[in-house]
């Protein structure tokens, strides 16, 4: 039986990852092309397969409908294909990435999606590293980092793995006694516990309530996102968190006051060194990540 023709896996390689990345300008970064090399290779795709896939708008390409389906058609086969390669490679070893993470994001979001990736990729094993100063170890003693902040920086590949509302969270009994919305002097009295990763966000809190003027009794810094929680939850303090980490530690003796959603200067991003995208195990941990949508 004759084989059927396979498209160019150069092309379908550019395709995927642009999708995934949602900018060709990132694509054509991570595969070391040009963006008109990228796009010849789009090119080459939809003249095999007689769709298009993009449409062209400058320098701006947005995936058609008929490009949505044929992602969703072809993607799962990729996969299949790479892990059927992995598992018939003579090169049998254990795969290690060596990966920082913040304790709390690694609780609430990642250690709950790996079994995932150890299904698709059982010999990828991960070390990982909540230890201070990740992005400035990244290249040295870490692989990758998951760090939160407001950019990692030029010289990183870095993918932003989410946009974050900030608010001010408590006891219950202590937002009970202040009420809904408290007043300054009232809040003056208190004390507010921040990050010390995110000491922009009371800033931008006080900002746009109109609180710019607002001097706490105190101002205690924690290097936890957890304790931060259950300092809060305990009674010692105001929190200055993010939405994403209230809804997701679901703990029933916290309440928001001034439940009013104040956009944060702050987001988790993933970052390694361009050159180590071509490690295998920061390569299959990177596109699985932009996959999962953590």
């Amino acid at each position: 039986m004759a084989m059927r023709r396979l498209p160019p896996l150069r092309a379908l390689e550019a395709f995927v990852r642009t999708v995934r990345l949602g900018s060709a300008r990132a694509a054509a970064d991570e595969l070391g092309l040009s963006p008109s090399a990228l796009s010849r290779r789009i090119g080459n795709l939809e003249e095999f397969t007689g769709k298009k896939l993009f449409s062209r708008t400058g320098q701006t390409m947005r995936l058609t409908d008929e490009g949505r389906n044929f992602y969703d058609a072809v993607a799962p086969h990729l996969e299949a294909l790479a892990a059927a390669v992995e598992t018939q490679s003579e090169n049998l070893q254990l795969m290690r990435l060596r990966l920082g993470v913040l304790p709390l994001f690694g609780t609430q979001r990642l250690f709950p999606r790996l079994p995932e990736l150890r299904q698709l990729h059982p010999r990828l094993h991960i070390d990982i590293d909540t230890g201070p100063h990740l992005l400035d170890r990244v290249g040295d003693t870490l692989d990758a980092a998951i760090v939160i902040t407001t950019n990692p920086g030029p010289e990183l590949h870095k993918v932003r793995l989410d946009h974050n509302t900030v608010h001010a969270i408590c006891s219950r009994s202590l937002a009970e006694k202040l009420g809904p919305e408290p007043s300054q002097e009232a809040l003056s009295q208190q004390t507010f516990l921040i990050h010390t990763d995110m000491p922009l966000s009371f800033d931008a809190w006080k900002a746009a309530l109109g609180l710019r003027n607002l001097q706490p009794v105190a101002i205690d810094h924690y290097d936890s996102g957890q304790l931060i929680l259950e300092a809060a939850a305990q009674g010692l303090g105001i929190a200055i968190m993010h939405d994403d980490h209230i809804a997701r530690n679901n703990d029933p003796r916290l309440a928001k006051i001034y439940d009013v959603p104040v956009e944060s200067p702050y987001s988790y991003w993933f970052a390694c060194r361009p050159v180590d995208l071509e490690m295998r195990p920061v390569r299959l941990f990177h596109d699985w990540l932009v996959e999962a949508r953590l």
